[in-house]
């Protein structure tokens, strides 16, 4: 069995920012590894570009190889499974297990989905990203109408980037389009959709897909045999068997120095964690990275830990479809292709800071 002072599982935002910051300066004492699903991490902010056709896959990606042996990290291609905070061991899909001293998670969640009768229906989820890409790769083949499950900002700017792209498009909210956003980005967004032709039902949550039609309540109301999942954020069910204190959801439950409330010596950030005022938005995990960088050397030498603040108010940038987007920041809105250009400049900042040649 390999041992470990520390292992990262999951290239999510908050671990890249760590593994940059010690690519930067030198990185703490001991063996530690990132244990990753795929070789690549893609970056859930260019995705809609991506669909949209307007960026290729290799923009919207980060090479995880050159990252790690310039934080002097050791790579590790893996899906997890378990975990067993008792031993502090990883559980990986292949049967091996992983020892370590401190563990940090930053997996992410999976996505909704409602229970489903019959096969007369394919429901295809936008994580993860790589099985999202080639499944919609098939889909492009035979454009058929399609709908799309959530509300959210991820549905929204999907439902712009695909609209010209099938026959028919559907968007479905379980409650009012962009619920917890701003009134004016809200009329924004339906303003765009019913443009683009995108029919669009709020207060409709499905409950069922029943053979090829969804069910809200007792009632069909959308029949096709295509359906994208952009809804709300599952628990991977694995940590909710790891005897790791969750909350109702199946979250990692963390306190202010982004450690497990049960196992101090697990560390949580991004979608698998639960933290009050820390929403599940890539925004939070990118804010989450300073802080855990800094407690993961702090734990590997001995030093005091700091504690992490949610941001009150984060920026919201949807893109458009069209180059452009919508801007939501407090009670103010915005739109236009200046500020795609903004969002534009932010994303592939991001990829530039994480990318490292050779």
């Amino acid at each position: 069995m390999n041992h470990y002072d520390l292992i990262l599982l999951g290239a999510g935002h908050a671990h890249l920012g760590v593994l940059r910051r010690w690519a930067l300066v030198e990185r703490p004492p001991g063996r530690i590894a990132l244990l990753s699903a795929g070789p690549q991490a893609w970056y859930s902010g260019m995705l809609p570009g991506l669909l949209a056709q307007r960026f290729g896959p290799e923009e919207c990606r980060i090479e995880l190889d050159p990252l790690c042996r310039a934080a002097k990290v050791e790579l590790i291609v893996a899906q997890a499974e378990g975990l067993d905070p008792q031993q502090r061991q990883v559980r990986l899909d292949d049967g091996r297990h992983l020892a370590t001293r401190w563990l940090s998670l930053n997996v992410g969640a999976e996505v909704a989905a409602p229970p489903q009768r019959g096969a007369a229906m394919q429901a295809l989820a936008v994580k993860p990203f790589a099985d999202f890409l080639a499944g919609w790769r098939a889909w492009q083949a035979d454009p058929q109408p399609l709908a799309i499950l959530g509300g959210g900002a991820a549905g929204v700017e999907l439902a712009l980037a695909l609209a010209g792209q099938v026959p028919e498009l559907s968007l479905f909210c379980s409650a009012q389009l962009l619920e917890g956003h701003n009134p004016g980005l809200h009329m924004r967004a339906w303003g765009h959709l019913r443009q683009r032709g995108v029919r669009v039902r709020e207060h409709c949550p499905i409950d069922l897909i029943d053979g090829d039609r969804l069910v809200s309540g007792e009632d069909p109301v959308w029949r096709g045999g295509r359906l994208l999942l952009a809804s709300g954020a599952r628990a991977l069910p694995w940590l909710g068997h790891s005897d790791l204190a969750c909350d109702a959801g199946g979250f990692v439950q963390i306190g202010a120095t982004l450690q497990s409330h049960s196992h101090p010596w697990v560390f949580a950030v991004g979608d698998c964690a639960s933290l009050p005022g820390a929403r599940k938005s890539g925004v939070y995990s990118v804010r989450q990275g300073p802080v855990l960088a800094a407690n993961l050397a702090a734990v590997l030498r001995g030093q005091p830990l700091r504690r992490y603040r949610p941001q009150r108010h984060s920026l919201a940038l949807l893109a458009t479809g069209d180059g452009g987007a919508l801007m939501g920041w407090q009670q103010w809105s915005a739109g236009g292709q200046l500020f795609g250009r903004w969002k534009d400049h932010l994303d592939q900042g991001f990829i530039r800071r994480h990318s490292i040649s050779g």
